[in-house]
């Protein structure tokens, strides 16, 4: 499983981010290349209307786009409003909050540090992905969803 040591960190801005701001800030955190795993928290973005009379409908919304992230193109599906990371040390935390300070200059933010992503398997995990998961997947299953979380190799 994963070690429990690696610090975790939470990107929250006062705003949710549009898509532009979502794609800078993360080609900068990919570029530092010291990112283990991350998650995009905020309210989802369905593709049709979940409910109600115009159910089943196109649902356009402007900020379900998709952005290029580290070379790969990634759909979107929620405004991003919470960003979790694992980092493999400490010293990545300081090079994270100079890349959070030059995208987030029009408004503020917090970088919380803490445990956010789960360390070992969940039920949901191993109903997921079974008993030979990843460990990059570890505690990142959503028991909704039918796809796979997207992996990005990114880096210097």
């Amino acid at each position: 499983m994963t070690d429990t040591t690696y610090p975790q960190i939470r990107i929250v801005p006062a705003r949710l981010l549009y898509p532009e701001t979502t794609e800078r800030l993360l080609n900068g955190i990919c570029g530092i290349g010291k990112v283990r795993r991350m998650v995009l928290n905020g309210p989802r973005l369905p593709a049709e209307v979940p409910y109600g009379p115009a159910r089943g409908m196109a649902n356009p919304h402007e900020a379900r786009k998709v952005i290029k992230v580290g070379g790969e193109d990634v759909l979107l599906e929620v405004q991003v409003g919470v960003i979790v990371l694992e980092l493999p040390d400490e010293q990545s935390i300081q090079d994270i909050k100079e890349v959070c300070d030059s995208v987030f200059t029009e408004f503020s933010y917090q970088l919380q540090k803490g445990r956010y992503m789960k360390s070992i398997p969940t039920t949901t995990d191993y109903a997921k992905y079974g008993p030979e998961m990843e460990k990059e997947l570890l505690g990142m299953a959503d028991p909704r969803s039918k796809k796979c979380p997207i992996i990005i190799q990114g880096g210097k």
